[in-house]
């Protein structure tokens, strides 16, 4: 992999982390154009993961810490506060996809393979669950409750198939149940990070094992690439929030109509 190849791929994951687009599926679909097999490279998916972790956690830093600080507050007077109450929903959303990681990791494994056919219909899904989201107008609720936590997690979990967004998932999920805008994009942020440090982590004991730590990677590409995601990552994830607040996402099932679309056709012709 070459530096201008990585700079490409870490911007696409960085934007696509974030955005209701797919980053899986644009990976996919990038890898391929370059004629890179990116999901079985494993060392440079993982940095570039890495990277928007760190863009998530420099954007929403004051969150962050704020809500920390709250926890541990609410833990050592014994009083249930609202950040105790958001993190307890952090961690019921990690629930779902926390089951399909440990249980299912190799079905999900072989999806990953499944080609671009499954990548370009699965867009076209993100497209509809996004349009539909767009258009659906429930009463709205005051917080995120623990069964809708529930409930958004097991959409992300769901939306480890390469071409369902995540981010677009999630969003589109909550405001189906009715939660504010304001309050989804940053939950649906935050509570990806303990599950992609997690599978980071579980990879990294899979690449050490494997014994090519830098998976033929030279490290200069693995830092471009990793720089690229982190930057683009931070911007789109601040882009991205105010996007959702604004409610215009429907401009965003319209490109992933368009790229599914194109996708299928390119793969059946």
């Amino acid at each position: 992999m070459s530096i201008i190849e990585a700079i490409i791929l870490g911007i696409v994951q960085g934007l696509t982390e974030y955005l209701p687009v797919s980053s899986s599926g644009h990976l996919t679909i990038g890898s391929a154009l370059f004629g890179i097999d990116a999901e079985e490279n494993l060392t440079f998916v993982v940095v570039v993961h890495i990277a928007t972790v760190f863009s998530t956690l420099t954007v929403l830093w004051s969150e962050v810490v704020g809500l920390i600080k709250g926890f541990f507050k609410g833990l050592f007077t014994w009083k249930m506060n609202s950040e105790t109450r958001y993190v307890i929903n952090i961690i019921i959303s990690m629930i779902p996809i926390a089951i399909v990681g440990f249980f299912f990791k190799e079905q999900v494994e072989a999806v990953f393979s499944s080609g671009l056919l499954l990548v370009g219909c699965m867009l076209l899904l993100t497209a509809f669950l996004l349009s539909f989201s767009y258009y659906y107008r429930p009463r709205e609720k005051e917080t995120i409750g623990k069964s809708d936590a529930l409930i958004i997690g097991i959409s992300q979990a769901i939306a480890v198939i390469p071409g369902l967004s995540r981010s677009g998932t999630t969003i589109a999920t909550g405001l189906l149940l009715g939660n504010k805008k304001e309050q989804l994009a940053q939950f649906s942020f935050l509570m990806v990070i303990p599950p992609i440090l997690g599978e980071a982590l579980l990879d990294t004991i899979k690449i050490a094992q494997g014994g090519d730590v830098l998976g033929g990677i030279p490290p200069v590409s693995l830092i471009a690439g990793f720089v690229a995601a982190f930057v683009s990552g931070a911007i789109a994830c601040k882009w991205m929030i105010n996007i959702v607040k604004r409610g215009k996402l429907i401009y965003f099932a319209i490109y992933c109509a368009v790229v599914g679309v194109a996708t299928v056709l390119f793969t059946l012709f």
